[in-house]
């Protein structure tokens, strides 16, 4: 992990020692049913932890509430928690296993991490959620435009919604325009970051929302997948 400071994410010993702790639980967990495909200890801290971590120095995190969409095993949403303790961070997965596999590694690292089963489409809907959040973000869950419509519905107007890509998703975010203006977004920003100690370059993808989203969306989630905006 000493490419973190590279990435805005200086790491002190203990959290530091908090990483390792994350990462024997992954493996751990990995070995009992399907988390994540990435294993052994360094490619797990270059291409999930460290890959995370290039949120802290793409957007001020400090202080803000950040809803990670498809977390997965928590990526990147657990490693923000770790490295900016007053980021109020909300995990979201559709699968329970995950969900309760989150909820133990936030108590075992003492993180005050809020871990929901649910669908980003029916959270979206939801008066709890419903552009409440500061930043939304998602990382390796689905092309840019239905993303747009499963998180844009959650960023207050002022916040950010970021997604993390690969560095050839020029056709992914040409065709998700559109769907950024419909659900109330401005234009889209990119950032490219390379991933420390690897010859990998990603993209951090970046839209503001600057109005509020229409009430009809979002859309049920095979009607965004059948007729994407």
């Amino acid at each position: 992990m000493g490419g973190a400071p590279a990435l805005g994410a200086p790491l002190s010993p203990e959290r530091a020692a908090a990483f390792r702790t994350y990462y024997e639980l992954l493996e751990e967990a990995n070995s009992r049913f399907n988390l994540t495909a990435i294993s052994g200890e360094e490619d797990c801290a270059r291409l999930h932890f460290l890959d995370s971590l290039a949120l802290c120095g793409i957007a001020d995190l400090g202080g803000r509430s950040l809803l990670d969409v498809g977390t997965g095993a928590g990526f990147p949403g657990l490693p923000v928690a770790l490295c900016v303790p007053d980021c109020r961070v909300t995990l979201v997965d559709a699968t329970e296993k995950k969900v309760e596999f989150l909820r133990q590694v936030s108590e075992r690292l003492g993180l005050d991490t809020h871990c929901v089963h649910g669908r980003a489409e029916e959270l979206g809907q939801d008066p709890a959620y419903r552009e409440s959040y500061d930043i939304c973000t998602s990382r390796a869950v689905a092309r840019l435009n239905v993303l747009c419509e499963l998180c844009l519905p959650m960023v207050r107007p002022g916040g950010l919604f970021i997604a993390l890509k690969a560095k050839d998703s020029d056709a992914e975010i040409d065709e998700a325009r559109s769907a950024a203006k419909k659900l109330g977004g401005g234009e889209i920003q990119v950032r490219e970051y390379p991933i420390p100690g690897t010859e990998i370059v990603r993209r951090a993808v970046i839209i503001k929302k600057t109005g509020l989203t229409a009430a009809k969306y979002p859309r049920r989630y095979a009607t965004i997948k059948k007729s994407p905006l």
